[in-house]
């Protein structure tokens, strides 16, 4: 059914996607730089002259120089090498998360949805119950009771990331759910699943990609949060870890703290401006134009 409707419209949707995209000048920007980060993070710590963790790669607190770009820590060890390394670190655990905090708020928000009544009511007070909680405050909680490593994070951060994903969601298919095509769907006796993951879900995922991509975002500024708190994973380089262990040094070594946290900020800020991108592609009026 989805499949008609969709061929139908294919010849009046206007511009393509990315067409519209590149309207928006800040989100091609973001984009730009998004894709950047990505490369510096698979192909950078292949590049980079000293390992992340040899601690003869300088003299301890050397300053930016030709030879370490980024200066070096308390322990001697290279920046550059180090934040090339933390880059892909937080990126990996913002998608991860991301993707999770995706899958959970994707299936509680389409049960509720569709299935409304009661299922609908207990569904949406645990979903409350998730949202009344800080989330940051329980996230130290979890990963402090857990322990600090890389799963235990990443897991902590999707299970507080769902909710707002949840309700979107529920939204969505409480619109869609007494749509004609759903009808026509279910009069020619199509399961309850098959109504949910193929007529109802696709129709639902606009406003889905969009919020997944600021999840990233966000689970990037929380797993720094808790890094710098102490409760980041020791075993792997991340941005925020960089930025805890640079507290102590950072009036006396400005560049251990500036370097880290620029390349945060960027990653964090060109993740928003391509979720603003995408906002547009899927907005009807920009289809429009």
């Amino acid at each position: 059914m989805t499949q008609v409707a969709n061929a139908e419209t294919a010849g009046t949707r206007g511009p393509g996607a990315w067409t519209i995209f590149r309207r928006n000048r800040l989100s091609t920007l973001g984009f730009a730089i998004l894709v950047l980060l990505l490369v510096l993070s698979v192909v950078g710590p292949w590049l980079s002259t000293y390992s992340p963790t040899d601690t003869t790669a300088g003299n301890p607190l050397e300053s930016p120089n030709l030879a370490h770009l980024m200066g070096t820590d308390e322990l001697g060890r290279d920046l550059l090498s180090r934040v090339l390394v933390g880059i892909r670190v937080s990126l990996i655990v913002g998608v991860i998360a991301a993707a999770v905090a995706t899958l959970l708020g994707i299936t509680v928000g389409s049960v509720a949805g569709f299935f409304t009544g009661r299922v609908d009511d207990v569904l949406m007070r645990v979903t409350e119950i998730f949202q009344v909680i800080p989330r940051f405050f329980l996230a130290v909680v979890l990963v402090a009771f857990f322990g600090a490593n890389l799963i235990n994070i990443i897991l902590a951060i999707s299970l507080l990331s769902w909710p707002e994903l949840a309700r979107i969601v529920r939204a969505e298919f409480l619109s869609l759910r007494s749509r004609q095509f759903v009808d026509a769907a279910r009069v020619a006796g199509a399961s309850t699943l098959f109504l949910i993951f193929v007529e109802i879900l696709p129709n639902a995922l606009m406003p889905v990609v969009v919020n997944a991509t600021l999840q990233v975002g966000q689970a990037m500024l929380l797993e720094a949060g808790l890094s710098y708190l102490g409760l980041g994973d020791p075993s792997q380089i991340s941005l925020g870890l960089m930025l805890h262990q640079a507290q102590q040094i950072m009036r006396t070594a400005w560049w251990s703290t500036l370097f880290p946290g620029l390349f945060l900020a960027l990653a964090v800020l060109a993740i928003n401006l391509v979720g603003d991108g995408l906002n547009d592609v899927f907005s009807p009026r920009s289809r429009e134009r």
